[in-house]
């Protein structure tokens, strides 16, 4: 059975419903509205925070790159002047080697010395020997040109076997004698310890050995100590 109460009640609370809904419409509408209204103005609160913090973000990201650049550049730099420090060091190496004297041969034995006298030589001995096997290296004791080389002393006598004679800046010549082999040949410009020869037994010997000698002109009979040549050249024999 119908009863008019229950109707009423149903049609009131319908209207409460729709007078609800369009409360919160309304209310989600004012809410929006406001937010762009604060976003658009870079107003105050949460919505103006929200909008500058990609600027800090980015102002941030900005800050560590030219760091990176900075300590980048930074390690570049040190290692380029490391690199010309190195470069610059083995030069003067290089030309304090250049200027300086060495020893014609390594691991040796003194034998006969300038000055002894016998019947080995025609005259007393010119120069000093060193005794070392055959086939041992023999370097150029200081940087210079070849002005002889070859058998019979390079023309100054059979007795010295194969032989090379070096003319150095300073005036002064270095003769290498009884050599089993010859590595460079007249006009050759050599460095300061470069393998100019091989040691042997050529010649005039009593056994095999390189005879040195320290000479004032290129020619035999115009030699010095050698010995006392290179220690005044800072050469400890």
């Amino acid at each position: 059975m119908w009863h008019p109460t229950q109707s009423r009640l149903s049609r009131a609370s319908a209207l409460r419903n729709r007078t609800a809904l369009l409360a919160a419409g309304l209310g989600v509408s004012i809410a929006a509205g406001a937010g762009t209204a604060v976003a658009a103005t870079g107003g105050h609160g949460d919505a103006g925070s929200a909008a500058v913090a990609p600027e800090k973000a980015g102002a941030s990201a900005t800050s560590v790159l030219h760091d990176q650049a900075v300590a980048q550049k930074s390690a570049a730099t040190k290692h380029t002047a490391a690199v010309k420090a190195e470069h610059v060091k083995k030069i003067k190496e290089a030309a304090a080697k250049a200027a300086s004297w060495q020893h014609p041969v390594n691991h040796y034995k003194l034998s006969a010395p300038f000055g002894l006298g016998g019947n080995m030589w025609s005259h007393k001995h010119s120069g000093q020997d060193f005794a070392v096997p055959v086939g041992t290296a023999v370097h150029a004791a200081h940087q210079g040109t070849v002005v002889k080389a070859g058998p019979g002393g390079a023309g100054d006598g059979s007795a010295y076997g194969n032989a090379i004679v070096i003319r150095h800046a300073d005036h002064t010549y270095s003769q290498y004698a009884h050599l089993s082999k010859i590595n460079v040949h007249v006009g050759q410009h050599v460095n300061t310890d470069q393998s100019i020869a091989r040691s042997g037994n050529t010649g005039n010997t009593s056994g095999p050995h390189l005879h040195f000698e320290i000479r004032k002109t290129a020619n035999y009979g115009s030699a010095i100590n050698p010995v006392n040549f290179l220690h005044s050249e800072g050469v400890k024999v």
